[in-house]
């Protein structure tokens, strides 16, 4: 099975807008949806409460035919308009769908950061994790994020396999971003949140990509989109994973970034695997 997974910033940007940088999105999504993969995991989709509009949907349906639709908004009392995050799959499967909460701190389960596919033989879950802000702000509480989102998996993984995926707003080790010694203290590469990511993976999950590829440098998931060079130079970061149960992990066999071309911030993510 062939899954990509994208944090698009805007589905609405993406599907309505008429910048270039719209253009640029819409691109990526036609180069997913030839692709043909079975599901499209989308992050940060900023949708209001109500989800996708008609417009949407009509669009959605021109790029991806004979694909169903899941989607989940952040609602009251969190922002409107924020975070979010939507599953495209093929129309053939009837995956369950759930809106998990997790015991996160408030108001991060009414954020729409995780939904979760249950399929006959293993589960396929997606989640944007919180940011830990300017200035660390939301470290804290993105620490308890983690722990609770750690036990969430942990808990699915006892009844059967995991394929996860998202932007999990960390670089795990220095290989994973160009420039580790200026941003020690930076939100998505603190000691807390890197040693989080290693209390996940000992849990029982492998980080598809280095499983692959344990040593491979200067490939990464995201780009600053203020920094107009950040790509040219590729200073990048890679915060977007595709996670599997340990007992999956001989069954990848592919896992990496696809090519958005000039578009600076998240590239998406590929991952194959023989189910």
């Amino acid at each position: 099975m062939k899954f990509i997974s994208w944090n698009i910033d805007s589905i609405n940007a993406a599907l309505t807008g008429i910048s270039v940088r719209a253009g640029e999105t819409r691109e990526v999504l036609r180069k997913i949806a030839a692709m043909k993969p079975d599901v499209i995991a989308i992050q940060e989709t900023k949708l209001s409460k109500n989800g996708p509009t008609k417009k949407h949907l009509t669009v959605l349906q021109e790029l991806f035919p004979n694909y169903e639709v899941a989607w989940r908004s952040s609602v009251e009392p969190a922002r409107k308009g924020y975070a979010g995050t939507m599953y495209l799959y093929l129309a053939q499967y009837e995956p369950k769908v759930t809106y998990p909460k997790i015991n996160a701190p408030e108001p991060m389960d009414d954020e729409g950061r995780i939904i979760t596919l249950e399929f006959p033989d293993f589960y396929v879950t997606e989640v944007y994790t919180p940011n830990s802000g300017n200035g660390l702000k939301r470290l804290d509480e993105r620490q308890i994020w983690d722990d609770c989102y750690r036990d969430y998996l942990c808990e699915l993984d006892q009844q059967k396999p995991v394929i996860a995926s998202g932007d999990f707003n960390v670089a795990h080790e220095e290989i994973d971003l160009a420039h580790p010694a200026t941003n020690h203290h930076s939100a998505g590469f603190t000691d807390e949140e890197r040693t989080h990511f290693s209390k996940l993976l000992a849990a029982g999950f492998t980080d598809s990509f280095r499983h692959l590829h344990p040593d491979e440098k200067g490939v990464y998931s995201w780009w600053a989109q203020r920094v107009i060079t950040s790509k040219q130079n590729n200073s990048g970061w890679r915060i977007d994973y595709w996670l599997v149960s340990d007992r999956l992990a001989d069954k990848i066999t592919e896992a990496g970034m696809i090519d958005s071309g000039e578009r600076r911030d998240h590239t998406p993510i590929i991952l194959e695997i023989d189910l």
